[in-house]
């Protein structure tokens, strides 16, 4: 793409807020199932470990398609790319609240997911390109800090949309909405724009780097932890801590909220103390979710953890995100939807372990179980990259809004090469 003409440091184009809208209902898509698991598995006919699948196929969907569509999308315009993945989007979900078959609806979820993954692997790029390079960072944190607003908003206000209108209720909000976003996507990001020509030798080159799947381990293994429990958060608050079902929507916003916390706090931390804060974050989410099997009786108890397991578990994403890309050197593009895979390998393989520990005799506490002991192997890379880094000398730093985002601005200590 050619260079974005230059702006006033500040101000950021408003194609810019446009992306950003594109991922809020992304993010919103991916996790709004969690508050409607029982509205779903009543209508389609199936249990409510079974609806959990929902996310689980999401996940496997973005797994595939963040580095399958980077790579595909090249050759293509921004422009065309991102109006296409948004229209699959919008019809994806069109599909689902017209169909009363679980089976249509998960393979929906699953196409919806592969555009989102094109819009991940394009949308960064046009976002730091328009904006220019002084505003670049700045615009890069308001896209993907769509996602986690997502979490603070958009979840909230679709569990609260389905218990009055029923699941279909926002699966229709989402498809309106992603068709506006796609029109809007068309007004504003100029025709002749060309993607950036990159070397697919050189991004899979990248890979060799074993400090690089570390950082991948880690951020799956942080993910598939939290994910494990929160998939199944809405019968463990109704059914265990005795939260009228009204309520869950205000216990997500809590998990939003500290998400959102979690997120800004890594960014900061990490700027000195990457592995410090990794290893500290990673520990302390281990501990919360097995605190919550004997204290998730009570409602009080349960919010407060629900709150501390985003705050915690989400400090982690953005610094071994920004670790990823610094492993892979110059060709990032590859390793940055790998990230995204690796935090969605985290979601599928955690909210299906918890399905099925859902379901056997550990009952409603299963999920956090698994969780606690996903999380806690977590440590285990986290702690490989700390001795490496301990007689490195290389400079990198971890400064993210939101999973999925890096930004470089200061520095620790790691390795030079593996």
């Amino acid at each position: 793409m050619p260079s974005a003409p230059a702006t006033t440091p500040g101000r950021l184009p408003f194609v810019v807020w446009v992306l950003a809208a594109g991922t809020f209902l992304m993010g919103t898509t991916e996790f709004v199932v969690a508050g409607l698991l029982p509205e779903l598995a009543g209508d389609l006919g199936v249990s409510v470990s079974h609806a959990g699948l929902l996310i689980t196929a999401f996940a496997i969907g973005m797994i595939v398609g963040a580095p399958t569509m980077a790579m595909v999308t090249l050759r293509l315009s921004p422009r065309r790319t991102l109006i296409l993945a948004l229209s699959v989007f919008c019809l994806g979900h069109l599909v689902a609240a017209l169909s009363t078959s679980f089976t249509i609806v998960l393979a929906a979820r699953v196409v919806t997911a592969l555009a989102t993954g094109a819009f991940w692997s394009v949308g960064f790029v046009v976002a730091t390109t328009a904006a220019g390079s002084q505003n670049a960072t700045r615009a890069t944190g308001v896209m993907i800090g769509g996602l986690t607003l997502a979490n603070v908003v958009g979840v909230p206000v679709g569990s609260f949309a389905g218990q009055f209108a029923g699941w279909r209720g926002p699966f229709w909000a989402l498809a309106v909405l992603s068709g506006l976003a796609a029109l809007f996507i068309g007004r504003f990001i100029p025709t002749q724009e060309q993607r950036v020509e990159v070397s697919l030798r050189a991004e899979v080159r990248a890979l060799r780097q074993g400090r690089l799947w570390l950082a991948l381990a880690a951020a799956m293994l942080i993910m598939g932890g939290v994910l494990a429990t929160y998939t199944y958060v809405t019968p463990l608050l109704t059914g265990r801590a005795g939260i009228p079902e009204g309520a869950v929507p205000l216990v997500l916003i809590a998990f939003g909220v500290g998400a959102l916390g979690g997120t800004t706090t890594g960014g900061h931390l990490g700027d000195r103390r990457p592995m410090a804060t990794t290893l500290t974050a990673a520990a302390a989410t281990a501990l919360v979710l097995l605190l919550m099997i004997p204290l998730s009786g009570n409602p009080v108890a349960a919010t407060l953890l629900v709150f501390l397991m985003g705050l915690t578990g989400f400090t982690v994403n953005p610094v071994v995100t920004a670790l990823a890309m610094r492993f892979a050197g110059d060709a990032p593009t590859l390793t940055s939807a790998l990230t995204t895979s690796a935090f969605n390998t985290g979601i599928a393989g955690g909210s299906m372990v918890a399905g099925t520990a859902l379901d056997s005799s550990l009952g409603l506490t299963g999920p956090p179980l698994v969780g606690t002991v996903i999380a806690a192997l977590t440590l285990l890379p986290l702690i490989a990259l700390a001795v490496h880094g301990s007689s490195g000398r290389d400079r990198i730093v971890a400064r993210s809004s939101a999973p999925g985002q890096t930004r470089c601005d200061e520095a620790a200590q790691l390795p030079s090469q593996h």
